[in-house]
């Protein structure tokens, strides 16, 4: 790996690694102030609400967790990086309700990589995450593909 450039590279992004990212605690005053503006369901706006819902407690929006997750992605890796975006997510799964004290990591798994057959300075990955809470549990569970430039992309890496 070159010193100089980003730490991330499509060339550092091999199945199996994991990159870790948060930790990340959730107030009661974010989860209500997104709420208002994107996800205005009474179970992530009065705590009274939560508790009479299947939620059990002021419970942050799903979209409210992938945000945070993103952020942690940012802070953890990606501002470090040759990321050129995503082109969608495969799948999320939300488990469990992110409630108001929550502290929140992510753990980001490469499972699969390729370079572009139409940019081959791009490799695409496919990355599984899991959000966990301060138990340990899961909270979401997601996947997604990214694409991450080459840090030399006249070798052209795996070409698959």
């Amino acid at each position: 790996m070159s010193t100089s450039g980003p730490k991330y590279a499509y060339e550092d992004m091999v199945p199996g690694l994991k990159l870790v990212s948060g930790p990340r605690t959730v107030s009661k005053e974010e989860i209500v102030a997104f709420a208002l503006e994107f996800d205005p369901q009474p179970f992530h706006l009065d705590e009274e609400a939560g508790k009479a819902s299947p939620l059990g407690g002021l419970a942050a929006s799903g979209w409210h967790t992938l945000s945070l997750f993103m952020r942690m992605m940012w802070d953890a890796y990606l501002k470090d990086s040759t990321s050129q975006g995503s082109p969608g997510i495969e799948f999320n799964r939300w488990k469990r309700p992110v409630l108001a004290g929550d502290t929140l990591s992510g753990v980001s798994t490469i499972i699969d990589r390729r370079i572009s057959k139409s940019r081959p300075h791009i490799g695409l990955l496919t990355i599984h995450n899991e959000i966990v809470n301060q138990h340990g549990e899961v909270v979401c569970v997601l996947q997604h593909k990214a694409m991450f430039a080459l840090r030399n992309p006249q070798d052209e890496g795996d070409s698959a």
